[in-house]
């Protein structure tokens, strides 16, 4: 949800055009950059959701999964638009947040959408068996990459 001075923002249109103008500097701060104007935005986990799942063409190494945005952002997971999740944790601990890296950031730190629980269990549901760093694991792969998501039991 964002607010703006603590009301939330309703108009769908203006999220998607503050969405489109936000950018992330080297130091993790998230700012919204107008031609006229800039100023920080507070984020607590990742600005964006990824709210539905969707397939285009092929399977298993040929599909292609593509993520809507809660701001009508379609971005299709691959070399450009990974899943990142901190797969390799160990069973007793608390499940890893996936999170699709939308676009690059002024610095190192990407603009990242926060894969939303009904889709990740979507995503779940079509892991495959895979290695990675010789480590087993399950993941799902989208144009010919392979994504890890959680340990193999």
């Amino acid at each position: 949800m964002w607010l703006y001075r603590g009301s939330p923002v309703q108009r769908k249109a203006m999220l998607c055009l503050f969405g489109s103008m936000l950018t992330r500097d080297s130091e993790g701060q998230y700012w919204l950059k107008t031609p006229m104007e800039s100023g920080i935005i507070q984020v607590e986990d990742a600005p964006f959701v990824a709210v539905e799942l969707d397939f285009r063409g092929g399977c298993g190494r040929h599909q292609t999964l593509c993520l809507r945005t809660n701001m009508d952002e379609l971005i299709c997971v691959g070399p450009k638009h990974p899943i990142i999740c901190e797969w390799d944790r160990p069973s007793d601990e608390a499940a890893s947040i996936p999170y699709v890296h939308m676009r690059d950031g002024e610095g190192d730190l990407p603009i990242r959408a926060r894969i939303s629980r009904p889709v990740h269990f979507e995503l779940a549901a079509l892991a495959v068996p895979g290695q990675v760093e010789g480590r087993p694991c399950l993941g799902v792969w989208s144009q010919d990459c392979f994504f890890p998501l959680s340990r193999q039991s």
